[in-house]
């Protein structure tokens, strides 16, 4: 990826960087996946930017050289008593505007620099995005509440963890509400700001967090049940946010050049030890299963000890409503019925976020089965119902009992039944 950058440049000759026009829509060049499965300089137009050189827009506001630093023993977090007290103690450089630099071609914007090039394709990813859950998702423009700050290439150290700064990530800091793009070291082959489907992955769990949360930055479900051990209904919450991310992160391959991409970690996570990463989160592989021990730490883990498997459980629903979506070729519908299942006040077809404060008091009853529903209360065509309801019974080993047959009449139909690719659990 490094030398199609330098390549690209080099056409251009040594022309110096300049300030341009910054009204929308502007024309720039970004690094986009192609139908080779190559990043290469593509033409495209950011609609959301109102400054092009501090790429500061509808959709996000870029700051660089900030410094976060999470440290539980700083007096300052454990004083705090505000989200906005938290924020400012955790933010220990405020950072500053970004200073994009361009060549201009003909009309077309072509970044100077490689930074220019990491940070125009982050936001043209980050725009994608939005528009995404704007038109598939459904979502009101009003919803997005104000552009996400996004820090780019900040010193982020968690110093309970390492003293370190942490290195080769992209994250959604709900506590902050920002998006923080870190600087890569192994991760060179394509680092995670220019792969769409890493940042449309993290944007979801922007989305999760507005619709199931309410916009908290301390969800209360989250931090009431992970105060107890076991904490299997935020293991189940936190399991379906990563789950959810992967499957809207693929649909939002599927409006891009290349076309859908279940394997969309595989270009940033290709080489050793970081290549597993990549087969473990491949959503078109139908061999996933719930195993007896993952079903038993769901249940009786708390959320630290269970961190790292919400991936697994994450994966296996991932998988499970590809199969459903691809087999019955309504991909879009099940991914807007998602969406909608996150926030629904009506009684008969509660969102995640009302099921979650219905069952506050006893997360024991916000179960696999009870999370799913709210899913499957959404979709509407019977046929991919019963199909996501199939899957769901096979591969989270969900039992039929709880799905079909309840007096939630907006559940599985009675059709349904558990597919045989994965071996069944014993009931407990």
């Amino acid at each position: 990826m490094l030398r199609t950058v330098i390549a690209a440049t080099a056409t251009l000759g040594l022309a110096v960087g300049c300030a341009p026009e910054t009204s929308a829509p502007v024309k720039v060049s970004a690094l986009v996946l192609n139908s080779n499965g190559e990043y290469a300089p593509q033409e495209v137009e950011l609609k959301t930017v109102s400054d092009i050189v501090s790429l500061n827009g509808t959709v996000a506001d870029f700051r660089g050289g900030a410094r976060i630093v999470f440290d539980s023993e700083d007096q300052d977090l454990q004083t705090a008593t505000t989200p906005e007290a938290f924020v400012n103690a955790l933010l220990k450089e405020e950072g500053h505007d970004v200073s994009a630099s361009y060549i201009n071609q003909d009309g077309v914007l072509w970044p100077a620099d490689f930074h220019t090039w990491n940070m125009v394709t982050a936001y043209y990813n980050l725009e994608r995005a939005f528009d995404y859950f704007q038109t598939v998702g459904n979502i009101p423009a009003a919803d997005f509440k104000k552009p996400v700050t996004t820090y780019y290439f900040p010193e982020f150290i968690l110093a309970d963890v390492d003293k370190d700064p942490l290195l080769d990530n992209a994250l959604y800091f709900s506590v902050m509400e920002s998006f923080l793009v870190l600087p890569f070291d192994q991760l060179q082959r394509a680092p995670l700001a220019i792969n769409a489907g890493v940042i449309a992955h993290e944007y979801s769990h922007r989305i999760f967090n507005l619709k199931v949360y309410g916009g908290q930055p301390f969800p209360e479900a989250l931090a009431l049940w992970s105060s107890s051990i076991p904490s299997p209904g935020a293991n189940i919450l936190k399991s379906f946010d990563e789950g959810l991310a992967d499957y809207h992160a693929f649909g939002t391959t599927c409006r891009a050049t290349k076309g859908c991409d279940a394997k969309f970690f595989s270009t940033s996570f290709h080489d050793a030890p970081y290549d597993q990463v990549a087969r473990d989160r491949d959503l078109s592989r139908n061999d996933r299963c719930m195993t007896d021990a993952l079903r038993t730490q769901l249940r009786n883990q708390g959320l630290n000890e269970f961190s790292g498997k919400e991936y697994l459980v994450g994966t296996l629903l991932a998988s499970a409503l590809y199969q459903a979506g691809e087999g019955q070729g309504q991909r879009e519908v099940l991914l807007r019925a998602i969406v909608a299942a996150y926030n629904d006040s009506d009684p008969k077809t509660p969102g995640l976020l009302q099921l979650s404060q219905q069952y506050i008091n006893d997360q024991e009853d916000f179960t696999l089965a009870v999370a799913a529903g709210a899913i499957i209360t959404h979709i509407t065509d019977l046929k991919l119902k019963e199909a996501v309801c199939n899957e769901l019974m096979d591969h989270l080993q969900i039992p039929r009992a709880l799905l079909v047959g309840t007096s939630n009449p907006n559940l599985c139909p009675a059709s349904s039944a558990p597919g045989t690719t994965c071996p069944q659990l014993s009931a407990e």
